[in-house]
């Protein structure tokens, strides 16, 4: 899914390319993306967009007259912009696509790999604060917060730290991938519960939220200067990354290969050296090989 700095980068980006422009239509080619019947997608049409900016993990693609598309991409869904053609060579929609919003230099494409149908599309009219106040679950733009505010928010609930960081109602845009380079930065355990932080480890988290999101951005933006004609597109495993999605490979900090927890259809990936001490923490699908294999250095506690 999407994170805070892909969906920074989509924002800026979708701007550049279509910011100020007029809204031909907006064509819904599959009706179940739709979530909304009031306002309708026809009283979008000859409307400008003013700009687009971020509602947690959602896009708000604000138009004149208080019109606002909020589009979730979950776990599958991506935008991709296809430049305007003359109309003979003007090629179907992908069978993948969802939606389109055409404008007269291009149109913007909401599509969805596989088919569960997760992606969706609202519409919607208000200010910025009602829209906020509809769609925007709470969570603290982390970013934007001083080490106190973060470290209240985060002590709020008692939680292991990889679901705090990826609570929606805590924090603000933080999923899977990048809670797993942070925790792996602040060198502390996914499974560490928030109230047993001792001051030292819960500043490195926070020190960590802000380096890991920043930097992370700034490579984005570096990488979408190289396509300036395209919107960049948005994966959840990088090849920079030091330890999401790069199980048994080695960790780049210490050499030792990195760990994983499979819990339903989530994956949390960690070194054990640098952040649990040497324990390999045990899942529910996994555990009773880990027992077997490891019976000295297993932690029970699960995600």
């Amino acid at each position: 899914m999407p994170e805070l700095p892909d969906l920074t980068v989509y924002a800026e980006r979708a701007e550049a390319l279509a910011g100020g422009a007029v809204l031909e239509e907006i064509r819904v080619l599959h009706p179940f993306v739709l979530r909304t019947v009031e306002p309708s997608p026809a009283d979008f049409a000859g409307r400008a967009l003013l700009g687009v900016g971020r509602i947690g993990k959602r896009l708000a693609f604000r138009f004149e007259g208080g019109l606002v598309a909020i589009v979730h991409l979950m776990r599958a869904g991506r935008l991709r912009w296809q430049k305007a053609s003359p109309p003979a060579a003007r090629k179907a929609p992908p069978r993948h696509a969802l939606a389109a919003f055409r404008f007269r230099a291009g149109t913007l494409l909401l599509t969805e790999a596989g088919t569960r149908r997760r992606a969706s599309l609202h519409l919607a009219r208000g200010t910025d604060a009602q829209i906020a106040a509809a769609f925007d679950p709470g969570g603290l733009e982390p970013l934007r917060a001083d080490r106190a505010t973060f470290l209240e928010r985060l002590r709020r609930e008692n939680h292991t730290l990889k679901r705090a960081l990826t609570d929606p109602r805590l924090f603000a845009g933080i999923g899977g991938a990048y809670s797993d380079e942070i925790l792996h930065r602040a060198r502390l355990s996914p499974l560490a519960l928030t109230n047993r932080l001792d001051d030292a480890e819960a500043g490195r988290l926070y020190d960590a939220v802000q380096a890991v999101l920043s930097e992370w951005i700034e490579r984005l933006r570096n990488e979408a200067t190289k396509h300036p004609d395209a919107l960049p597109d948005a994966t959840a495993f990088r090849p920079g990354m030091a330890v999401h999605g790069r199980y048994g490979q080695p960790c780049p900090a210490c050499g030792a290969p990195v760990q994983r927890i499979v819990y339903a259809d989530t994956e949390t990936d960690y070194c054990a050296r640098c952040q649990t001490g040497g324990r390999i923490l045990a899942d529910r699908s996994l555990s009773r090989l880990l027992k077997d294999s490891f019976p000295a250095s297993i932690d029970e506690l699960e995600l």
